[in-house]
């Protein structure tokens, strides 16, 4: 039975497990599926007839990303921020449950009009690149590259992606543009930093001048996509609001928020494919005043400044076809 000096956190803890899935018999069924135990032990434990253990509690938070510091209240000065390692190239089941429970949040979150996402990076988001198969190949092939730790390194054109791995990659870019309002800053030189990968590889013969034509290919795509998005203000096939704009400075890395009436977190991207996140309140808050502050050092060019806008794309269509 829950004491009373533990009902409080306890409680919290229990509301934060139906944020996740508001229907009580989707909610047993997870847990089932995710601790092996039966139904019963499950209902025990939602009526706090017994408490979760603590390694139930820790496998809960680490599956579906549940901070335990802050349900808990624990106050210190210091901000603990976590990271998930995930092989992008071959998941093992735990990480692709990972990155389907990703994307039934961002599902989720579209149930709140005032939901945000912001993006300030210096290379292409994840969330454009997912739509564009060889951009996404080129990024694998790129932290496989760099952070593989193989005996062999590959060449780009045996980064194989699986049609399972495909179609996450897939529902991931569809699921994104259901976010009610979406930002993004970008670093004005990101694109030349990408011709700039892309050409040293084809130099040390890791990319074939066949597949650099394809890469080219999707990168037309993608500034043609990014310029109606730019024009509308909106993803097209969803009328959710996108704000673009370019940053006169130079961007450090990529790092971003999701903020909604329930659930917000906040991350930094590091190692080309990793990012250290936390729930932390305070943080979230703080990240997201300063990362709207950058946008007093940058340039809308969606909708507005339609000569900005032109100059911009006209720029970027010229690099690419330098390659």
């Amino acid at each position: 039975m829950v004491q009373e000096e533990e009902r409080n956190w306890y409680d919290s803890f229990i509301d934060t497990l139906y944020k996740r899935h508001p229907k009580k018999q989707d909610l047993v069924q997870e847990l089932m599926d995710l601790l092996y135990i039966e139904r019963e032990a499950v209902y025990r434990r939602l009526r706090q007839d017994v408490i979760f253990t603590a390694h139930e509690m820790a496998k809960i938070a680490i599956a579906w990303n549940i901070s335990l510091d802050d349900i808990i209240s624990i106050n210190t000065d210091s901000v603990a921020f976590q990271m998930r390692r995930v092989n992008y190239i071959n998941p093992s089941q735990v990480e692709t449950d990972f990155i389907n429970n990703v994307i039934q949040g961002i599902h989720y979150s579209k149930n709140f009009p005032t939901t945000e996402y912001m993006d300030i990076c210096n290379k292409l988001h994840r969330p454009m690149v997912a739509g564009y198969p060889r951009l996404n190949q080129f990024y694998l092939f790129k932290w496989q590259y760099q952070y593989g730790n193989e005996k062999e390194i590959l060449p780009y054109s045996q980064i194989i992606i699986s049609p399972e791995k495909a179609k996450m990659t897939k529902d991931y870019y569809e699921a994104i543009k259901l976010v009610p309002n979406s930002n993004f800053i970008l670093d004005r030189l990101m694109f030349d930093y990408l011709i700039s990968d892309i050409q040293y590889f084809s130099s040390i013969r890791m990319i074939t001048a066949e597949d650099k034509e394809l890469i080219k290919q999707d990168l037309f795509s993608l500034i043609d996509y990014m310029l109606e998005i730019a024009k509308k203000g909106c993803y097209p096939e969803t009328q959710n609001k996108v704000n673009l704009y370019i940053s006169h400075l130079n961007v450090d890395t990529n790092y971003n928020y999701v903020y909604t009436p329930e659930i917000n977190i906040c991350f930094v991207h590091v190692f080309e494919k990793f990012e250290i996140y936390t729930y932390n309140a305070e943080m979230v808050a703080n990240f997201r005043k300063w990362m709207q502050l950058k946008k007093r050092s940058s340039i809308q060019i969606s909708e507005v400044d339609e000569r900005s806008r032109i100059e911009y794309f006209s720029r970027q269509l010229k690099l690419i076809d330098s390659l």
